[in-house]
């Protein structure tokens, strides 16, 4: 992070955390000869709401305001506030907790990957119920849970998971082969 990220880090933190908010990332670059600033904003681990379009321009218009009134950027610049995205790597204990009861990958220390439920935040361990193999026609298996370290993750990401999302009519189809 160069220093003009560290000054934007510095100048916004306060401004997005009185929002109720967690300053996630700041980027500054340059496109086209005008300067870019990027800043990624997302809730914290223990806020029970999501992180929806009224929140993230409530974020961008304080940090906006944060940048004119402030000496923290010459010049003119283009300012692109935005969430973290579903595709975005979970690195921190925060991004975990927000992960609960989601499908997740996760790559541990000695290279294994594991696909399953993430079923709890403990401290700093993860619980989690694999998922056996898919075959094919099948729906997935989850075996029993075990549990991992935070500290043993070397990655990990949520994936998209469309196992509930049957039709109405697959769901009578199967109850009309029951009867």
């Amino acid at each position: 992070m160069d220093a003009s990220e560290q000054r934007l880090v510095g100048a916004l933190t306060p401004v997005v955390e009185g929002l109720g908010l967690v300053l996630d990332g700041v980027r500054a670059r340059r496109s086209g000869g005008r300067l870019v600033v990027e800043v990624t904003v997302d809730v914290g681990e223990d806020d029970p709401g999501d992180l929806d379009l009224d929140r993230v321009a409530q974020a961008s218009e304080a940090v906006s305001q944060a940048l004119d009134a402030g000496d923290v950027l010459p010049g003119a610049y283009t300012l692109e506030v935005s969430s973290p995205g579903v595709d975005r790597p979970l690195t921190l204990r925060r991004h975990f907790v927000r992960a609960v009861g989601r499908l997740v990958t996760l790559v541990d220390s000695q290279g294994r990957t594991t696909t399953g439920r993430l079923l709890a935040v403990d401290g700093d361990e993860l619980e989690v119920a694999p998922r056996a193999p898919v075959r094919k026609g099948r729906p997935p298996a989850e075996l029993p849970a075990r549990r991992l370290a935070l500290s043993e993750v070397r990655s990990g990401r949520v994936e998209v998971d469309l196992s509930g999302l049957a039709s109405h009519e697959d769901d009578e189809t199967h109850e009309d082969e029951e009867d």
